[in-house]
């Protein structure tokens, strides 16, 4: 995740078993954004996750997260995804 060159990869958690989550910025998003950023998402997304619903949970932390970054992180068009969206399930 700390892989990039702006340092602003983010990584969503969830402990399917224990019920908890966690979204973790790379520290050049840290540096950009308010200390409650990823609480507020947090937030939203619990709502989602307390009704049973954790995909619209999910793409509810997302797509916030989205749309608030893009006013530090803009989209440039020679952009390139440094980082794999592949989803892993673990072991």
């Amino acid at each position: 995740m700390d892989k990039t060159e702006l340092n602003n990869g983010v990584l969503f958690y969830l402990a399917i078993q224990s019920k908890k989550f966690a979204i973790i910025g790379d520290s050049g998003i840290n540096k950009e954004v308010p200390e409650n950023f990823w609480e507020d998402i947090k937030k939203e997304m619990s709502v989602n996750f307390k009704e049973g619903k954790f995909a619209q949970g999910l793409v509810t932390g997302i797509s916030m997260a989205g749309m608030r970054l893009k006013k530090h992180f803009p989209y440039h068009i020679d952009d390139i995804n440094e980082l794999s969206d592949d989803i892993s399930y673990g072991d």
